[in-house]
């Protein structure tokens, strides 16, 4: 099982869907107004907070270029879908951020170790060093039981960075389709398999 099949084994997906709210008007009378949007069954003071959020900016222009180098590792481009950044998952980093401060201190503080951990290694920033050098530091702390110990506040790091990859990939159109779901299809029924039909001794009978 490859990186992108693992991660689509977490099963996230995105719903999107157009809600009718029924109003009363002060004769007592009811209508009916189509939420659509961002804004479907939402209240005002939700909508009030996304804006201000969004209007807000946490990280520096350095550290999202490397969100997005790291996201594009965790999830590149194939034939079947685009790339993590494709799907906007460094803004949907730079949202989640701001809507739950506690990963504020573990993302920066990460980032920080990321590039004094490849000037150590390399001389240079992580989002300048040669992709080759790039995988190589991700395969040290890629995968938590091969690490060494004194990379386990990187480990700690990357595993945050690609959870929230991953949640923000598999929440997008993109990453719905890459997935391949396709929801209820109606009339596609074409009866029991043939083989559990065979199982129970049933073969050649349509149900």
């Amino acid at each position: 099982m490859n990186r992108r099949d693992s991660l689509k084994a977490i099963g996230l997906t995105a719903l999107s869907t157009t809600v009718l709210v029924a109003a009363c008007k002060s004769s007592g009378e009811k209508e009916e107004v189509a939420a659509t949007g961002d804004e479907a069954g939402r209240e005002q003071w939700e909508i009030d907070r996304e804006k201000k959020l969004k209007a807000e900016t946490f990280f520096t222009k350095h550290e999202m270029a490397t969100i997005t180098v790291l996201a594009d590792i965790i999830i590149p481009k194939d034939d079947v879908s685009g790339s993590a950044s494709d799907a906007k998952v460094p803004e949907f980093i730079e949202f989640i951020v701001k809507d739950m401060p506690e990963h504020q201190v573990p993302m920066r503080g990460g980032l920080k170790w990321l590039d004094l951990h490849c000037f150590n290694r390399y001389q240079k920033a992580f989002i300048e060093a040669s992709p080759t050098a790039q995988i190589s530091i991700i395969d040290e702390i890629a995968y938590p039981k091969k690490a060494k110990p004194e990379m386990q506040a990187g480990v700690a790091f990357f595993s945050r960075m690609r959870n929230l990859t991953a949640s923000g990939f598999y929440t997008t159109e993109i990453g719905v389709k890459d997935i391949g779901y396709v929801g209820n299809l109606p009339n596609q029924w074409e009866g029991v398999p043939a083989d559990v039909l065979k199982q129970y001794g049933m073969d050649g009978v349509k149900i």
